[in-house]
């Protein structure tokens, strides 16, 4: 019987995750998720996509952890772009037990997305705005489909520009105090065309990790233009991850 219990115990720990929660960058917003989001649930697989406010990395990254809460079992946390700071802020919690990167930001304690930004030569494709007197950056609307998501069809990226929403430019500069992939195994999808986080960012940073990682040819916005892709390894990381701690 006792060892019947350990048996028990040991296979519950190393179940498949079922939950997934994805986690948008600045200048877009959750329904860019759609093609992933699909994939995943035709899969089994229980999304929750984050709406984040973007007012600040603090007020991200409370909004996480809420929907982190109300999870009824581990789930593998997934971020894009300004995302990938929001999982690493928020992202060691009891509920994550493993995180992706995708065209993400991955800082460690004390950096922030600027610090990466500019720790390589900004692409001449790169279309952000400095911040409006009300400190809101966004991208150049006449430039946002070259700069952001060139693979994407032009009227879905003029849509897109239209409704990039209102990004804090402080969230950018704040710094990471406690980065969650210190604590839990990460992997990262590098968007090989990216025009926005140059790639030569996106390989130092996980390599530094020590993140499992694949290249996929495509804008930025891979998980848009490469859905299939971007959920494949969302699911190896679900299947190769233990859901017990």
């Amino acid at each position: 019987m006792a060892l019947a219990m350990v048996l028990i115990a040991c296979s519950s720990s190393f179940a498949q995750i079922k939950n997934v929660v994805l986690v948008h960058g600045a200048f877009a917003d959750g329904s860019g998720w759609k093609g992933v989001y699909s994939i995943l649930v035709k899969k089994g697989y229980r999304v929750v996509v984050l709406q984040e406010p973007m007012t600040s990395l603090e007020d991200d990254v409370k909004n996480l952890r809420h929907e982190l809460d109300r999870l009824d079992g581990p789930c593998i946390l997934v971020g894009h772009s300004y995302g990938g700071a929001v999982i690493t802020e928020g992202g060691y919690h009891p509920k994550v037990a493993g995180l992706v990167y995708v065209a993400a930001f991955q800082p460690d304690k004390g950096e922030s997305d600027l610090t990466l930004f500019q720790s390589a030569p900004v692409l001449p494709e790169n279309a952000i705005l400095p911040p409006d007197d009300a400190g809101v950056v966004y991208i150049d609307r006449a430039r946002y489909h070259t700069s952001f998501c060139a693979d994407i069809p032009k009227e879905q990226a003029d849509l897109m520009a239209d409704s990039q929403g209102q990004f804090a430019g402080k969230a950018f500069a704040t710094p990471i105090t406690d980065p969650a992939w210190r604590h839990l195994p990460s992997y990262a999808c590098i968007a090989t065309e990216d025009k926005m986080i140059n790639p030569v960012i996106q390989h130092r940073i996980y390599e530094r990790s020590k993140s499992k990682v694949t290249e996929i040819k495509g804008s930025h916005c891979i998980f848009m233009s490469q859905p299939q892709a971007v959920a494949a390894w969302i699911i190896k990381a679900a299947t190769e991850i233990p859901a017990g701690k």
